[in-house]
């Protein structure tokens, strides 16, 4: 039987990044993916933006990892010519009333190091974006966007170039415990190999993978849920130059202004949950952008608005609202000593990957 030292389940911008630390530090990689190429999910269909960590608890792993992240990603980039641009972006109060939420926003940030946050009043905002509505704004200057098929090429590369295996086309069908590690069976050709240490990185999947290894999922919170999220492209110019955010609602960051390293623009992404995955736009769902979009910007009409991409987020499930942390895991306590579960990895994980690895 073939033999692995780590074997990490998932080739997404996570599982990638933490393939590239471990082979960098001379381990044995073998990193296993499903779909015919890196990234396929929901490192591919994403804002692609490097989140600043203004939105999460303070010392929670979202905002330690996503902090640590941003910076991380800067100096990546910059290192090794992956396509990024530090837009800065604007969180944009309507109102009055939402302006208190900015201040709130603005501590929390502080708190979290989340770089430089600016409080903006309406003629500031006037000032630096005059195409914007609004009676307030936050600026983040440390937010951007990066090309995250770049990113990904470049832990690719790192891994490669240290020995290690990425593995296409291998969608793992069951994990059976033994002495020493796991075995693991991949659907494709019966094919089986034992690994000592399993990352489970498998995004949409990863509950799925945990219970397959004997781990009550339920009793442990790793419940997922598929939250959906569409994008409807802008058939117009803007006179604009950085993201721009609503305050955040209770599901989430809200849709918002998506500008991408080749100068298009995307509003997104939506929220509903579904049962399974697909990624059809409905175009039906145009009137919810429009009024996004009318809130913030004159001169929209319905018509300049294309259904664009779609993206599912893989959404702790024990609850629909409120705040979801990331689990990272060593499940030793439970019985399986050398298998680590990530679970829950939604945003900011793109730019969280380089701090987890």
């Amino acid at each position: 039987m073939d033999k692995a030292e780590i074997t990490i389940i998932g080739a997404g911008v996570v599982g990638l990044a933490i393939g590239a630390e471990l082979a960098r530090q001379g381990q044995q990689v073998v990193v296993l993916e499903k779909n015919l190429r890196y990234g396929q999910e929901a490192s591919s269909r994403n804002s692609e933006v490097i989140h600043a960590g203004l939105y999460y608890p303070t010392d929670s792993l979202k905002a330690r990892l996503c902090v640590r992240g941003n910076r991380l990603l800067y100096e990546l980039c910059r290192k090794n010519n992956i396509n990024f641009r530090n837009t800065e972006k604007l969180v944009v109060a309507r109102n009055h009333e939402e302006i208190n939420e900015l201040q709130r926003l603005r501590l929390l940030g502080e708190s979290n190091d989340a770089g430089r946050l600016v409080i903006l009043d309406k003629n500031d905002l006037k000032t630096i974006e005059p195409g914007i509505k609004g009676h307030a704004a936050l600026l983040s200057t440390t937010t951007g966007i990066i090309d995250s098929h770049g990113l990904m090429a470049y832990f690719i590369k790192l891994i490669e170039n240290n020995g290690g295996t990425i593995v296409y086309d291998s969608e793992v069908s069951a994990i059976d415990r033994i002495q020493g590690g796991y075995i693991l069976h991949l659907s494709k050709d019966t094919y089986n190999f034992f690994s000592r240490l399993v990352i489970n990185s498998a995004g949409l999947h990863s509950d799925h993978i945990a219970k397959m290894v004997g781990i009550d999922i339920d009793k442990c919170g790793y419940c997922l849920s598929f939250c959906k999220g569409e994008y409807f492209s802008l058939q117009k110019k803007l006179n604009v130059s950085r993201l721009i955010y609503g305050v955040p609602c209770q599901d989430g960051l809200g849709i918002h202004l998506v500008i991408n390293l080749g100068g298009g623009l995307r509003f997104g992404p939506s929220h509903f949950y579904v049962d399974k995955i697909d990624y059809i736009v409905d175009p039906a769902h145009k009137e919810e952008f429009y009024s996004m979009c009318h809130d913030y910007f004159d001169g929209i009409e319905k018509e300049d608005l294309l259904p664009d991409t779609s993206g599912i987020r893989a959404r702790l499930s024990q609850e629909k609202n409120g705040f979801r942390d990331f689990i990272i895991q060593d499940e030793s306590d439970r019985g399986f000593p050398g298998f680590i579960n990530l679970i829950g990895i939604e945003s900011p994980g793109l730019t969280a990957a380089p701090s987890i690895g």
